[in-house]
């Protein structure tokens, strides 16, 4: 049942380089949202010094016929952010309703490390940077689109030098969207052949459905032929997103396709963003970091799945 619940796009991938308006290495790992009745992808593009930036596509149904600025659209700046030097990637965007704005957290990348930083816009077209909300290293973050008890709070994922001490999800909260605290661990990788037992990290920005905030994320396994990118799910409460409702056992979405399997970074599928449009979502992934496909699944599906793939209950 996992391997159907997010079905695949018959014609994936929906963009690769070839749709791109100049040379690049590769288009992969785009945020995602709806803006005045279209599907906005925010994309990250490696171009062929190996340097991240973001590019801009649209579409009426979300599945074909991009758009894409004929120029990058979010550029490093690194002589204004030094943190940018090496590039920015893996955008994640929420559209924050009280103050009418949508926030693009995203990795700035340099010789420090990755970080997270946020930039806010109104239109797509201007981008106010924030610059630095968490050092390194630390990276896949989101922020939820509502207060809890007038703090924001945002989802992320520190990494230790010593991978022993493990790379888990955390949440942290703030009066503000730049400065952040009450850092806690929201849940672990898990030990031994788990398929997220190397690292885990958020995928997509929280999802609010009728039973709580749906999360996807990504789990990495190590194997003796690498790393391999696979998707989890999991369920936290409404109110209180510290507690964990539910945390799927099994993953739900993993590289079975050849773009999928074979590109810069082999077997991995790695989504940033995801839409609701009524009952469907619409899950925009980046493909072994080549390319994006689409995948798309039933919400009450989705639901019914990891009540019954979960172990972890009601902490």
């Amino acid at each position: 049942m996992s391997k159907e619940l997010f079905r695949r796009y018959s014609k994936n991938p929906i963009i690769d380089i070839s749709d791109l308006p100049y040379p690049a290495n590769a288009v992969f790992n785009a945020g995602a949202t709806l803006f005045n009745g279209e599907t906005l992808l925010l994309m990250r593009v490696e171009d062929k010094r190996g340097i991240s930036h973001l590019l801009l596509g649209r579409s009426k149904d979300g599945v074909r016929n991009w758009v894409i600025d004929k120029e990058p659209t979010l550029l490093p700046e690194p002589d204004f952010h030094p943190e940018e030097e090496f590039g920015i990637e893996d955008p994640r965007i929420t559209y924050l309703d009280e103050i009418r704005k949508w926030a693009i957290v995203y990795t700035a990348y340099s010789k420090y490390g990755p970080l997270v930083s946020l930039a806010l816009t109104e239109d797509f077209k201007s981008f106010d940077k924030k610059g630095v909300i968490l050092p390194p290293e630390n990276k896949d973050a989101a922020i939820f689109p509502e207060r809890f008890s007038d703090k924001w709070a945002l989802i992320h994922r520190p990494s230790p030098k010593d991978l022993r001490a493990g790379a888990h999800i955390w949440i942290s909260f703030g009066y503000d969207l730049c400065h952040w605290g009450e850092h806690r661990i929201l849940f672990e990788s898990r030990d031994g052949a788990w398929w997220d037992s190397g690292r885990i990290g958020l995928s997509t920005p929280p999802l609010k459905t009728d039973k709580g905030w749906l999360l996807l994320y990504h789990g990495v396994k190590l194997t003796v032929s690498g790393a391999i990118y696979r998707l989890g799910l999991a369920l936290l409460d409404l109110k209180e997103p510290r507690n964990v409702i539910f945390r799927s056992d099994e993953w739900v979405f993993g590289p079975e396709k050849s773009y999928e399997l074979i590109g810069d970074v082999d077997k991995v599928v790695f989504p940033c963003g995801w839409v609701r449009v009524g009952d469907e979502i619409r899950l925009y992934y980046g493909s072994a970091d080549k390319c994006i496909g689409l995948a798309t699944a039933n919400v009450n599906d989705v639901l019914e799945w990891i009540e019954k793939h979960s172990k972890e209950k009601s902490r």
